[in-house]
């Protein structure tokens, strides 16, 4: 059984892609790590796609996803960061009313940093596959009120990136992928 975390790696071709979508990137890498540094082991597989090829139309991701459909009943969650990395606020979600319950439970375990929000429909293009056949999906809500400043342009450079917002970004990604993983059951669909 999976929980899949993810960004994409198809920078703009004016700008470095460092937000667009490298944070999101960052930020699933980081979950990873940081749950193999703490040395938990969930009880089901936490796996990083770094997708490709999503400005061209999710070339990589429908190739993913045909490559994987066969086992849609092994994955537990989908989840894509692809709005930046700023101050986070919760997740949106796609899912059923029970799984949508507990994905507000886990998200009350982030109090302490304030990031609680469950909004509906969870968005990315890399995800969407899944979604459309009952995966639960989340992804990353944050603050977009900068996002368009550098979206798609030469500004979308290392420097928009607040190494503290995106600490936070982690945080949430860490939280939620580990602790779906390490439940006794999948998410209900």
């Amino acid at each position: 059984q999976i929980v899949l975390v993810s960004g994409h790696l198809d920078s703009w071709d004016v700008g470095q892609g460092a937000m667009d979508d490298g944070g999101g990137a960052f930020i699933s890498w980081e979950a990873l790590s940081i749950i193999k540094d703490l040395g938990l082991r969930p009880k089901r597989t936490l796996r990083l796609v770094l997708w490709t090829a999503e400005e061209q139309g999710g070339i990589g991701a429908e190739q993913y996803y045909q490559l994987h459909k066969e086992n849609i009943s092994n994955f537990d969650i989908v989840m894509e960061s692809d709005e930046g990395t700023f101050r986070p606020s919760g997740l949106g979600f796609t899912g059923n009313a029970k799984a949508r319950d507990i994905v507000k439970e886990i998200m009350a375990l982030l109090q302490p940093i304030n990031v609680t929000g469950v909004y509906d429909n969870a968005d990315g293009t890399d995800i969407d596959y899944w979604m459309r056949d009952g995966v639960p999906g989340a992804s990353l809500r944050d603050d977009l009120s900068k996002y368009f400043w550098f979206h798609h342009s030469q500004g979308d450079t290392m420097t928009v990136q607040d190494p503290n917002q995106m600490n936070l970004c982690a945080a949430v990604w860490t939280v939620v992928s580990y602790v779906i993983a390490d439940m006794e059951e999948m998410l209900p669909r």
